[in-house]
């Protein structure tokens, strides 16, 4: 029970952490975009590739956050934002942003723990499921 319990205190922070990094940005999607291709404007990525992304970042971290919150495809969701955080920390390469790159790599990291201990994913929609599917 407390691998559950700590799993699921794991799975809300960082569930609520990529949720609340989009539900923020959506609405101002312009703006962030804008920021974006200006704080890259100077590095090797063409802005045909950072222009795209800016726009498709927040609705990832809104909607794999919210998953991963409510606990539905938690491993799936993982898998995704860690697949984004690695771009992330690639593009903060670039641009040397050093500091942000400590922040992406604790996220990489609590996204590994949810994967690699999937097993104690028991307090989410994911684990009804699984139990429905196997009383069927």
């Amino acid at each position: 029970m407390q691998n559950k319990t700590s799993y699921l205190i794991i799975r809300l922070a960082i569930g609520v952490s990529m949720f609340g990094h989009g539900l923020v940005r959506l609405p101002k999607l312009e703006l962030f975009s804008q920021g974006m291709i200006k704080s890259f404007e100077n590095s090797m990525l063409p802005e045909m590739i950072t222009l795209p992304f800016s726009y498709v970042l927040p609705i990832l971290e809104f909607t794999f956050g919210l998953l991963i919150t409510i606990g539905l495809f938690t491993k799936q969701s993982a898998i995704v934002l860690s697949a984004v955080l690695v771009s992330l920390i690639f593009g903060s390469t670039l641009i040397e942003s050093w500091g942000a790159i400590t922040a992406q790599l604790i996220h990489v990291a609590f996204f590994a723990y949810l994967i690699h201990h999937i097993q104690d994913n028991s307090f989410a929609i994911d684990h009804l499921i699984s139990k429905k599917v196997k009383e069927n």
